[in-house]
């Protein structure tokens, strides 16, 4: 990529533009459109995600004052806010979806494999509450008075990235949308709280071929069918294989389960684990589920530094658009993070694209900056060694 061009249009080139534009082209997204080409809004999307721009007109200002750099970004004329605003309301926003898988497929293929020693692939499953204006966004009604968009989210472990996101209304149940929605993978561990506990769901997953691990709930009915050996390692209190002795409990799952008392001196903390897995060590099974932090800290991630709490329309499609073009956002930043082997957290490359976005400096070149050399570059004094 030639030093002429902005971090931004690199970011852009980065984009599976081949399955976009087919995705353009069965919506017919782009049919009768005049002024804002659907490649556009998503540039007006990611530009806002990027740069921290909460509001329409925050966009057209920012946009504006790049005049040069919109040319090479294939914008001919400055996006009006209510051109954008109208855009967002009724295009799509299942285009960006697809692009987001698109995107995903290439993120997979080069992250890194998870911090464990058994091969298979390990995703954790949650949700997380966004509140909304309820006056502004009927659609989303929570409560009496209140509003709420729900993101339910399964984080591949093997570079900790989203690989299903799902949006629903506030009310809809965690367990309700993984199985309307989400698909089982055969060898996969699958990880998540006591708020997916349905025993018919954890045997469709055993069905499939995979493996769960989770917390069993206090009040769970079940009699002891035999008892591991309790290794040397602090933590393990017992380790046994029980039968369930609830009436619809039974007949939901009538094989065997493997349960797991376990306490943590960090947190002082008693926990006992179910799973379908026999063969891992109790001390892994675990560690899977202290695992699970991560995608809770991925909710914290978007919410704070990633533009899903503010909106730019007020219809649920400008909201999907957003939020879908705040994980395409996310992805992007994975994807430089893997590709360049970048050491520190995504939040620091988060902050170095946000600097420099509208500057013409090569990708590559981000991980290397620091402070005193973004101040030189924006004095014209540092001048990038290696194309992209």
């Amino acid at each position: 990529m030639p030093h002429s061009s902005t971090i931004l249009n690199q970011l852009l080139h980065l984009l599976p533009r081949h399955e976009f534009d087919k995705a353009v082209e069965a919506a017919q997204a782009d049919r009768y459109v005049k002024s804002l080409s659907t490649w556009n809004q998503l540039t007006a999307l990611l530009y806002a995600q990027a740069s921290g721009k909460d509001s329409l007109r925050a966009i057209q200002n920012g946009l504006c004052a790049h005049p040069e750099q919109l040319y090479h970004l294939g914008i001919e004329q400055p996006i009006a806010r209510s051109t954008l605003a109208d855009a967002n309301a009724r295009r799509d926003s299942a285009i960006f979806e697809k692009l987001f898988y698109s995107l995903l497929e290439r993120c997979a293929q080069m992250a890194p494999k998870h911090g464990f020693r058994f091969k298979n692939k390990l995703v954790s499953l949650d949700a997380t509450t966004i509140e909304l204006c309820l006056a502004a966004f009927p659609w989303a009604k929570f409560r009496a008075r209140k509003g709420a968009l729900k993101l339910h989210c399964a984080l591949d472990h093997q570079g900790n990235i989203p690989s299903f996101v799902v949006m629903t209304d506030g009310k809809c149940h965690e367990i309700t949308a993984a199985k309307a929605a989400f698909s089982i993978e055969p060898d996969s561990i699958y990880c998540f709280d006591r708020g997916y506990t349905d025993f018919a769901w954890l045997r469709h997953i055993q069905e499939s071929g995979a493996f769960f691990v989770t917390r069993a709930k206090h009040n769970l009915n079940y009699a002891i069918a035999g008892q591991h050996p309790v290794p040397l390692v602090k933590g393990v209190i017992a380790d046994m294989a029980i039968t369930l002795e609830g009436q619809y409990s039974k007949l939901d799952f009538p094989d065997k389960l493997r349960l797991i008392q376990y306490y943590d001196e960090e947190t002082e903390k008693f926990f006992e684990f179910l799973t379908n897995n026999f063969e891992l060590a109790a001390a892994t099974i675990a560690r899977i589920y202290k695992a699970r932090w991560q995608i809770e800290a991925f909710f914290k991630w978007i919410k704070q530094n990633l533009k899903i709490k503010s909106f730019l329309g007020t219809t649920q499609n400008a909201v999907m658009a957003q939020v879908w073009g705040a994980m395409c956002y996310y992805l992007l930043l994975s994807y430089i993070k893997f590709k360049m082997s970048y050491k520190a957290s995504v939040f620091y490359l988060h902050v170095l694209v946000r600097e420099t976005l509208m500057d013409k400096l090569s990708l590559v070149d981000l991980p290397n900056l620091t402070k005193i050399m973004l101040d030189r570059f924006r004095r014209k004094e540092f001048q990038p060694m290696l194309p992209f």
